[in-house]
C-alpha cells in the first residue's frame, strides 16, 4: 500500500513522484477536495487562510501528518487536530537567511548605503569604513539557522558566541544573556516564535547592548519589542537590521521607516532562488521516513 500526500502545487508532485511508497495527489485550498482526500495521510501545507486551514483539516479523516514547508511553526501551534503529528521544514532556509545577515552586516559595516547614495550624486566620497573582522556576534539560537550564521561567520573571522534554550559544549544557555550582551558589537537573533521568545528582546535586553551595538532580527517580528527598539534606535544608541518586523506588513506610516541606523527589508531572508528546491528536499526525506515506518526528524515538540 501506498501513503497518500496532498501537496499544493506541481514542485510537490515532482518531488514526491519518485518516493517508494507514497502516492502525491496536488490539491488547493480554494477548490473542492480531490476524492483521494479521503485517503490522505500526509499533508504539506500551501499558502492558507485560518477558515481554509481549518475546512481542510476537517475534511481528513485519515490525517496523520502536517509537513510543513516552512521552518517555523508557530502559525499550525494550537490547530493540530489531536494524534497528528507536525513536522517542520528546518535545513531548507538556514543557509539563505545566514546568508542575509552576512550581507547586511557587511552592508552596513562598509557602509554599503552610503556609497550607493553618493553615487547617485556623483560625489567621490573617499574614507575608511568598519568591518566584520574582529567583531564579536552573539548569535541567539543554536539550531540550524544559528550553526549555518556561524559557519559563514567565521569566514570573516568575526567571533562568535553561541545561545542556545540550554548550555552545552560551545553553547551558552539563554540564562547567560544578560551578562553576555554588553560583551558583543552585533546580537543576532535567529531562534523560533514560542511563548519564550515572544517579547525577549525588550527594553531591558536592548539597554544591556553596548552603544553602537547592531541587532539583527531573522527570527520573528514579535521576538523584538519594537516600540522599545524605535526608541533606542531614535536615540541613536543602537543600529539594527531587520527582515521581519511586528507589525508586518510594516505600515506605510510607522516609525521604523523613517528611524535612523536602521536596514529593512521586507521578510526576504529565505526567498531565493531555488529555495522551493531546497524545501521539497527536506519534504521528501521526512516523508519518506514517514513511508517508511519511521518518524520524521523535524517533528515539532510543544511549541517548537
Amino acid at each position: 500500500m501506498s501513503v497518500t500526500v496532498l501537496v499544493p502545487d506541481e514542485d510537490g508532485l515532482h518531488a514526491l513522484g519518485e518516493l517508494a511508497g507514497v502516492r502525491p495527489v496536488r490539491y488547493s485550498w480554494r477548490e473542492p477536495l480531490p476524492p483521494e482526500a479521503a485517503d490522505a495521510e500526509v499533508l504539506v501545507p500551501g499558502a492558507h487562510r485560518p477558515e481554509e486551514r481549518d475546512a481542510v483539516l476537517g475534511a481528513l479523516p485519515n490525517l496523520k501528518l502536517i509537513q510543513l514547508l516552512s521552518a517555523g511553526a508557530e502559525n499550525w501551534i494550537g490547530s493540530v487536530p489531536d494524534g497528528v503529528l507536525l513536522s517542520t521544514c528546518r535545513g531548507a532556509h538556514g543557509g539563505s537567511t545566514a546568508e542575509w545577515v552576512v550581507a547586511v552586516l557587511l552592508s552596513i559595516y562598509r557602509e554599503l548605503p552610503g556609497f550607493a547614495a553618493d553615487q547617485a550624486a556623483h560625489r567621490w566620497n573617499l574614507h575608511a569604513t568598519d568591518t566584520l573582522q574582529d567583531k564579536r556576534v552573539l548569535v541567539v539560537g543554536a539550531g540550524d539557522l544559528g550553526r549555518q550564521l556561524q559557519r559563514r561567520l567565521a569566514a570573516f573571522d568575526a567571533r562568535v558566541t553561541m545561545v542556545g534554550v540550554s548550555a552545552r559544549e560551545g553553547v551558552h544557555s539563554v540564562d547567560e544573556l544578560p551578562a553576555l550582551l554588553g560583551a558583543h558589537d552585533v546580537v543576532a537573533l535567529m531562534v523560533p516564535l514560542t511563548s519564550r521568545t515572544r517579547g525577549m528582546v525588550d527594553g531591558k535586553f536592548l539597554a544591556a547592548m553596548p552603544d553602537g551595538a547592531i541587532l539583527v532580527n531573522a527570527a520573528r517580528g514579535p521576538v523584538v519589542d519594537t516600540d522599545a527598539l524605535v526608541a533606542e534606535l531614535t536615540a541613536g544608541r543602537l543600529r539594527a537590521a531587520l527582515d521581519v518586523t511586528d507589525p508586518e506588513p510594516l505600515p506605510a506610516d510607522h516609525p521604523l521607516w523613517t528611524a535612523p541606523n536602521v536596514l529593512l527589508t521586507p521578510h526576504v531572508a529565505g526567498s531565493v532562488t531555488g529555495s522551493k528546491r531546497r524545501s521539497y528536499a527536506v519534504v521528501a526525506a521526512e516523508i519518506a521516513r514517514y513511508a517508511g515506518g519511521e518518524l520524521p526528524q523535524n517533528l515539532v515538540h510543544g511549541e517548537y
